[in-house]
């Protein structure tokens, strides 16, 4: 689609309405499981949601991986979303998104599934509105980017061999045009993890995007004796170093007297939570999730307020929406990939992904409208859960 769809000579843009929503759950299992300080997946589990309109247009995305609670996720778009949607202006999305909310306002309830079931669908009425706008997403967004430098997420714990396999593991990210990697650590003592991240530097080079992710696995004083082991390494961030309990006054400590880059973000439910992580000098980097907070329309929220704290932003994984949110921004940093291994969907569900979609540490932006992708329908069948 080259422009706006037209009825009548009034843009279909203003006056398309939703008509219905349709879910479809995924899941596959993974060729090894991805074990971290505080986390084992073996399964890659999405949720592709479809908006449709009378304007004809279909906005389509997915979202999270989650496994447990992708039913319930399903059930609250249907049962609940649907029905105050239909109808609607497509493109009034903050409109819809205010209406979506009250889904998360249940006490006893788990919120997580709200807030997941309103990401997928605010996520599908994104990519309505830039089909029906013609336009790729950052663009519409005010951005101006046409390619994002990314980081692949690895360096996952093996039950032997492991420093080894992490200098294979950047060699073959190298080669795969990705030059750079956050690994993963906090899952053993500060010193053994150091030496990981050692042997990761001396494979990939001085030009070598390094981070670290300890996935809140460590003690203030745990993490600091990590950055003192590392300082010659000039790691790119140190993501959620800290435990959950008291992370905010941890990682401002671990921020200043470390004197390394901390990121965060992913674990928290709002902007809200973002921005008392930004008043507390917490972060450097705020990583929020999209797919886990209510969708690209509070993500774009977390950007604009951490520009006034003068902290970049990322979307954490999901690189079939980080990039084009990454760019649209001028706060963006990097997107978040994975080897096919870890993300199948995004190598294999994108029909029209490139064979090599990374070049020298980049990833050129689709121009196709909305968020420029189209499925592959028989790797939906096969993903699709039984």
């Amino acid at each position: 689609m080259t422009s706006a769809i037209r009825q009548g000579g009034v843009p279909a843009l203003v006056d398309a309405r939703i008509t219905r929503i349709e879910t479809i759950p995924l899941r596959v299992e993974l060729e090894r499981p991805a074990t971290g300080s505080t986390l084992k997946l073996t399964h890659r589990c999405t949720i592709v949601t479809r908006v449709h309109t009378d304007a004809g247009v279909v906005g389509e995305c997915f979202n999270g991986n989650d496994d447990e609670l992708q039913p319930a996720i399903i059930r609250l778009i249907h049962d609940e979303l649907e029905p105050l949607l239909k109808g609607r202006r497509v493109a009034a999305i903050d409109d819809a998104w205010a209406a979506t909310r009250r889904a998360t306002e249940p006490f006893l309830r788990d919120r997580r599934v709200a807030l997941r079931a309103q990401a997928c669908v605010d996520s599908a009425l994104h990519d309505a509105v830039g089909k029906l706008a013609g336009l790729p997403l950052h663009l519409l967004w005010g951005g101006a980017r046409e390619r994002v430098p990314v980081v692949a997420l690895g360096g996952y714990y093996r039950q032997s061999g492991d420093l080894e396999a992490l200098a294979d593991e950047v060699a073959e990210l190298k080669a795969f045009g990705i030059h750079g990697l956050k690994l993963k650590l906090g899952g053993k003592t500060p010193a053994e993890d150091a030496l990981r991240a050692q042997t990761v530097r001396r494979a990939g080079g001085d030009g070598f995007v390094l981070a670290c992710d300890a996935n809140q696995g460590w003690s203030r004083e745990e993490a600091l004796e990590f950055v003192r082991r590392t300082r010659d390494l000039n790691l790119a961030w140190f993501e959620e170093p800290c435990r959950w309990d008291n992370d905010r006054a941890d990682m401002a400590v671990v921020r200043t007297v470390g004197g390394v880059p901390v990121a965060a973000g992913q674990s928290e439910l709002s902007r809200f939570g973002c921005r008392d992580l930004l008043t507390a000098g917490a972060i450097d980097i705020c990583n929020f999730d999209a797919s886990w907070g209510g969708g690209p329309t509070e993500w774009r929220r977390v950007a604009m307020l951490a520009s006034a704290f003068n902290v970049s932003v990322m979307q954490h994984l999901e690189p079939q929406i980080g990039l084009m949110m990454s760019a649209g921004v001028v706060n963006g940093r990097y997107a978040e990939v994975m080897l096919p291994w870890r993300d199948p969907f995004f190598y294999k569900l994108i029909a029209n992904q490139p064979a090599r979609p990374f070049v020298d540490g980049f990833y050129t932006l689709p121009t196709a409208p909305g968020w420029g992708m189209s499925f592959d329908p028989e790797y939906l069948e096969f993903a699709r859960r039984k």
